[in-house]
């Protein structure tokens, strides 16, 4: 079954690239795109990006793994990639969700993520991970 999101219709399988093409990604998305959200914890309120999660076996990289780059910050729990040549933010593994990624949603080829109506903010600054002392 497709998902219709921004008017895209989204296949359970899905090509995500960078801006320059250097990385790309192939997604299993069977749900569609499943929990879009931004956050304004101090990285992704800088990067502004929409995202949203697959399971870790939902995300493989099949070019560029080499350009690929790893950010850490803070607890260094989450892990975030972003493309060494263009600098466009691809995928992290998530802090709060370890078996998870989030995806860059307006890496999607042929989505928008601004179409995506009614996106909420998650709140990262208070993140639930700090409240347990993870």
């Amino acid at each position: 079954m497709l998902k219709e999101v921004g008017g895209v219709c989204i296949q359970p399988r899905h090509r995500a690239s960078c801006h320059c093409g250097s990385v790309e990604l192939k997604l299993e998305l069977p749900d569609g795109i499943v929990d879009p959200r931004r956050c304004d914890c101090s990285l992704c309120r800088r990067k502004g990006a929409v995202v949203a999660s697959v399971p870790l076996s939902g995300i493989r990289v099949v070019k560029g793994g080499e350009c690929l780059r790893l950010y850490q910050f803070n607890t260094h729990s989450a892990k975030h990639y972003f493309c060494a040549n263009c600098g466009i933010y691809t995928h992290h593994q998530r802090r709060s969700h370890p078996d998870q990624y989030g995806y860059n949603v307006g890496c999607l080829e042929g989505v928008n993520p601004f179409a995506i109506p009614d996106v909420p903010t998650n709140d990262g600054i208070n993140h639930p991970a700090d409240r347990l002392g993870v």
